[in-house]
């Protein structure tokens, strides 16, 4: 088996890069952190812990030219945990700072491995979005549709949706009136068709489908469309209308209501794009 050890890539380096950061983030407040178990914390230590597991994979399976022997599209994977790592990283470089530096009782060796754990995950957070600048598909290159900007956004529209479910679900606060389950059915049938795609396209399976792929995704793009501008238009009303509203967690869902119209946008671009695209299911 021919093995080729640090070749003269950016995106070699950067992926190092990518995997000492994270691994520094959780190794250094697992040991010195005091983190409280559950919760935010255990998101923070899932999302770095998460990223390194799965970079380190990409690293040793192509290092070893491992490629053709991995059940997944090569032209698709890297790029798809290069993006989620991105997004689970920035989001605990915002999480861990406002949760876990703001107590006033934190003893200062405790207070400098968190801070450092902190810095370790913008770090990593900007080594995985120069991965995904690096390996992303460029005007009128033919590639996998990972790397189009129509399956960077897939990748986006399933997490803003999952930061959604966990909002909405810690209090319940979708089950008073049926406008609002409607949007958590928009939530649910959009997250789980993203999904889907992205898991045909890793696994190389999108020959499968009954109808070619580029059709189901324009079809399922425009319904994605309508369903969410139902939810960006009834959530705000249903949740803050004095006639409707029975209160709740105000933050959370403000929070709600911006994710819900940053994703009918994301879905809006979606569309937009995959109407003009050309690509080769790799």
């Amino acid at each position: 088996m021919p093995v080729t050890w640090f070749p003269t890539s950016q995106l070699l380096w950067v992926r190092i890069a990518a995997v000492l950061f994270t691994c520094t983030a959780f190794s250094v407040v697992a040991n010195g952190g005091s983190l409280p178990h559950g919760g935010m914390a255990d998101w923070c230590i899932f999302s770095w812990a998460f990223s390194f597991a799965c970079t380190l994979l990409v690293l040793l399976v192509e290092q070893c030219s491992l490629q053709s022997r991995i059940p997944v599209s090569w032209s698709n994977f890297p790029i798809t945990v290069a993006c989620y790592a991105s997004l689970l990283c920035l989001s605990a470089s915002i999480i861990f700072p406002v949760f876990f530096l703001k107590s006033q009782y934190l003893s200062q060796d405790t207070r400098d491995h968190r801070i450092a754990s902190t810095v370790f995950s913008c770090l990593a957070t900007v080594a995985y979005m120069v991965e995904v600048s690096l390996s992303k598909a460029r005007p009128g290159e033919v590639a996998g549709y990972m790397k189009t900007a129509p399956g960077l956004m897939k990748v986006c529209q399933t997490f803003v949706a999952c930061i959604i479910f966990i909002l909405v679900s810690d209090p319940v606060s979708y089950d008073h009136h049926p406008a609002l389950k409607w949007c958590m059915a928009v939530y649910c049938i959009c997250f789980i068709l993203s999904m889907a795609v992205v898991v045909l396209c890793v696994g190389e399976c999108t020959g499968c489908l009954p109808v070619p792929f580029s059709k189901f995704l324009s079809a399922y793009g425009l319904l994605a469309v309508i369903m969410y501008l139902t939810a960006t238009i009834l959530w705000p009303i249903f949740q803050f209308d004095k006639k409707y509203s029975r209160g709740g967690d105000q933050p959370k869902l403000i929070t709600v209501a911006v994710l819900t119209a940053l994703n009918f946008l994301l879905y809006l671009a979606d569309l937009a794009y995959s109407a003009r695209l050309v690509f080769v299911s790799a």
